[in-house]
């Protein structure tokens, strides 16, 4: 994300390219978002380092003809920036809508996500840093994943 949006814009932007790049089915497009991250989930809470770490957890997600066949909503996105250290933290809500047949689309995920964000050295384009996968609520993922991840846990943040 280079270009001279305010902080507040680009990290905005950068929560949602995730949801619009996992419902597009572009995985490694989402793992490029985590290159200079640490990823944390409740099957990960020790975290996870950079987009080849992170890709390998997408690969358990079911594509239908090159679509994992959902939508990813965000919400109550709050953003807090301090430009002049060039950094940032966000956090909102997530539900994940799936739909692969005659009773679809149905929620089958809810939670939230914690994220943190750096500038660059240029001052332009804004990346993760963090991101910590809060799960409150699991419907049945057996059509979304290849394997139905573990039970909840919150990640350490």
């Amino acid at each position: 994300m280079s270009d001279a949006r305010t902080g507040l814009e680009a990290v905005t932007a950068l929560v949602h390219a995730y949801a619009e790049r996992l419902d597009a089915g572009d995985l490694d497009g989402v793992a490029r978002l985590f290159d200079r991250a640490v990823w944390r989930s409740p099957e990960h809470p020790e975290g996870l380092r950079g987009a080849e770490a992170v890709r390998r957890v997408y690969d358990g997600v079911r594509l239908y003809d090159g679509s994992p066949r959902t939508k990813h909503v965000i919400s109550n996105l709050v953003v807090e920036v301090d430009e002049r250290r060039g950094r940032a933290r966000s956090r909102c809500s997530f539900t994940v809508i799936h739909g692969v047949d005659a009773r679809s689309p149905r929620p089958i995920l809810s939670g939230r996500y914690h994220d943190a964000f750096a500038r660059d050295a240029a001052g332009l384009a804004w990346h993760f840093t963090e991101r910590a996968t809060v799960v409150d609520l699991v419907g049945d993922l057996g059509s979304h994943f290849r394997e139905a991840p573990s039970p909840r846990r919150e990640p350490a943040e």
